[in-house]
């Protein structure tokens, strides 16, 4: 009986959503803020571009829009550079006393202890997700995929921007190709962006309050912040 609940643990998945799920920061924003900042931004070149992505935002255009908006700041910068900054940035965030929404990050904890494949899902990019990844120790990071030139450049262009019915179509295309019954999966968002992909599994929670979410009556997680080591790994090793 143990072996067939062990078997029946690897067959599930859980999806997670990352900013202000995960993480209690919009990654993209703080991400970009650190690098500007790297290069000599005294604050003003920050704040004009982070004020043109709220206002598409605020307008009610798409939020594909300023997720590509946000990817031509990169235009000409070294991917590899890029990548290592991200690196950087996020082992000084991770150190925050309020950098990850605590009952999320235990819910993760709980599905990678049983065996679950952990995802993260984000329209944010590798350099924010890579390092974040490695640390939660997930098993797959469906994102935002910034365009390269031969000569290792970011080119401004994106492949694929991961917001709204694009993470669902991943998720379903994952669930799929890990042989997977969707409704023996789990995802976890916090905005109604998220609604697509908490909507293609059989077990949606929903992280915080958002009224588009919670009017469905799916199971909710409060997002209150909490630091890295919570109850996580570390307990799980004593």
């Amino acid at each position: 009986m143990e072996e067939l609940k062990s078997r029946a643990a690897v067959r599930r998945a859980a999806f997670f959503d990352v900013d202000e799920t995960v993480i209690t920061a919009k990654s993209m924003f703080a991400f970009l803020h650190y690098w500007m900042e790297r290069h000599g931004d005294d604050g003003s070149g920050y704040a004009r571009r982070a004020g043109e992505l709220r206002q598409i935002a605020a307008s009610g255009r798409p939020r594909e829009e300023g997720n590509r908006l946000y990817y031509r700041y990169f235009a000409g910068a070294v991917a590899a550079e890029v990548q290592a900054a991200g690196r950087a940035w996020y082992a000084t965030y991770r150190a925050g006393p309020e950098a990850f929404v605590g009952a999320a990050l235990a819910a993760l904890e709980r599905h990678r202890r049983a065996g679950h494949r952990i995802v993260l899902v984000s329209g944010s990019f590798t350099a924010c997700l890579t390092p974040l990844a490695e640390d939660l120790g997930a098993d797959l990071v469906l994102c935002s995929e910034p365009l390269t030139s031969e000569d290792g450049r970011y080119t401004g262009e994106v492949r694929r921007s991961m917001i709204g019915e694009a993470k669902r179509d991943a998720v379903t295309a994952e669930i799929a190709a890990a042989n997977l019954d969707p409704r023996d999966c789990f995802a976890y968002g916090d905005h109604a962006s998220d609604l697509d992909m908490l909507a293609a599994v059989g077990n949606p929670v929903v992280v915080g309050n958002d009224p588009v979410l919670t009017a469905r009556g799916w199971p909710a997680l409060p997002a209150d912040p909490a630091p890295r080591y919570s109850g996580a790994r570390e307990n799980a090793a004593h």
